[in-house]
C-alpha cells in the first residue's frame, strides 16, 4: 500500500464518525463510502445518494452516515480496512475490493429497464480533424481517476482495441482525476479530446458546467454493468440480509416517496436490483486484464513529465 493511501485512509479515520462495531443506530450510524465520480462538490455526490439511503432509514430504521472518498483507491482501502460498512464502486473499482475479500454485491440501479452505462470520448464540435479514435494519435486527451471504469479503464480499453497505444501514440494522457475535470479541460481547450461516463457528461450539461452544443462523441464504449453498491462482509447475517430485502422492494414501499429512488448522477431510478452476482462484472475484469497496474504506472510516469 503506497503512502498516499496510508494517509488517505488516515484522513478518512479521522474526519468520518467511525466505529469498530457501528450498530446503525443514530448515535452510531453505518459508514456509507461513495467513489468521487462526477468530480463535482462534495455536497453535491452526498446529494445523489442521501435519497436512496433516507428511503433505507426508513424502511429498515438504520441510520447512515454518508462519505465522499478522496479518490477510487481511497474508497477501496476504506472499506478493506474497515472504516466503512457499505460503499458505492465503478465496477472495476467492486472487482478490486471484491478480489481482496472484503465486499460483497448489494444492489445495483435499473434505469429505463437497463442496467448498465456507457463511456464515451468527447471533442469539441468545432474540431474538424478529429471524428475517430484514430484521429487521436498525437493528440492530448484528458482521463479521469486511474481507477475509475469509465472515464480511465474503458476509454484506454478502446484505444487498444483500435489500435492506438495510448503510452506511445498520443501526446499526453492528461489525469484530471475526474470525469468533471477531464470535461472542462476539454470545455477550456487544454486538450483535445476527453474520456468520461454519459452520466457525467449528462450531469455536467444539467448543471451548466459545459455546453452541449460545443462537444461530439468520438466513440462510445460497450454496455458497462451500472456501479454497483456493495456491503462488507464483517457485517452481521441479520443486517446484510435486511437490508438486501428492503433495497429490493423499495420502489414497492408505500411509505417511500416515487423522488427517492436516485442513483448515479443523483438521476430517478425504477428500482434496485439485488439479484445480480460477480458473473455481472465480467465485463470489467475483461478489460482490467488490458490495462493493468504496469500500464497504469506507465501512464502515470508519461503524464508527469
Amino acid at each position: 500500500m503506497s503512502i498516499y493511501i496510508k494517509i488517505l485512509i488516515v484522513f478518512i479515520f479521522f474526519t468520518i464518525k467511525f466505529s469498530n462495531a457501528a450498530d446503525g443506530t443514530k448515535s452510531n450510524p453505518f459508514n456509507v463510502l461513495l467513489v468521487p465520480a462526477d468530480g463535482g462538490t462534495e455536497e453535491g455526490t452526498i446529494a445523489d445518494f442521501k435519497p436512496i439511503f433516507n428511503a433505507l432509514t426508513k424502511a429498515t430504521k438504520y441510520s447512515f452516515n454518508i462519505i465522499v472518498g478522496q479518490s477510487y483507491s481511497a474508497v477501496v482501502e476504506g472499506i478493506c480496512s474497515g472504516l466503512a460498512d457499505f460503499a458505492w464502486f465503478g465496477p472495476v473499482t467492486y472487482v478490486q475490493a471484491r478480489e481482496r475479500g472484503c465486499v460483497e454485491l448489494l444492489a445495483v440501479e435499473v434505469r429505463k429497464g437497463s442496467s448498465v452505462y456507457y463511456s464515451g470520448i468527447f471533442t469539441k464540435k468545432d474540431n474538424i480533424h478529429i471524428s475517430s479514435l484514430e484521429d487521436l494519435k498525437n493528440k492530448k486527451v484528458a482521463f479521469g481517476d486511474i481507477n475509475s471504469t469509465s472515464s480511465f479503464v474503458f476509454p484506454m480499453a478502446m484505444l487498444l482495441e483500435a489500435g492506438i497505444d495510448p503510452i506511445i501514440d498520443l501526446s499526453k494522457s492528461q489525469l484530471t482525476g475526474s470525469h468533471a475535470n477531464s470535461l472542462k479541460a476539454l470545455q477550456a481547450g487544454i486538450v483535445d479530446a476527453a474520456a468520461s461516463s454519459f452520466n457525467s457528461y449528462e450531469k455536467a450539461v444539467r448543471q451548466g458546467s459545459i455546453d452541449k452544443d460545443d462537444f461530439k462523441v468520438i466513440a462510445k464504449s460497450d454496455p458497462i454493468p451500472n456501479p454497483p453498491l456493495a456491503m462488507s462482509i464483517k457485517l452481521p447475517d441479520l443486517v446484510k440480509i435486511a437490508i438486501k430485502n428492503e433495497v429490493a422492494n423499495l420502489h414497492n414501499n408505500p411509505n417511500i416517496k416515487e423522488g427517492m429512488l436516485r442513483g448515479y448522477g443523483g438521476k430517478k431510478v425504477d428500482y434496485y436490483d439485488t439479484n445480480i452476482s460477480d458473473a455481472d462484472m465480467l465485463p470489467a475484469l475483461k478489460k482490467m486484464a488490458l490495462i493493468d497496474n504496469n500500464f497504469k504506472l506507465s501512464i502515470i510516469e508519461a503524464n508527469n513529465k
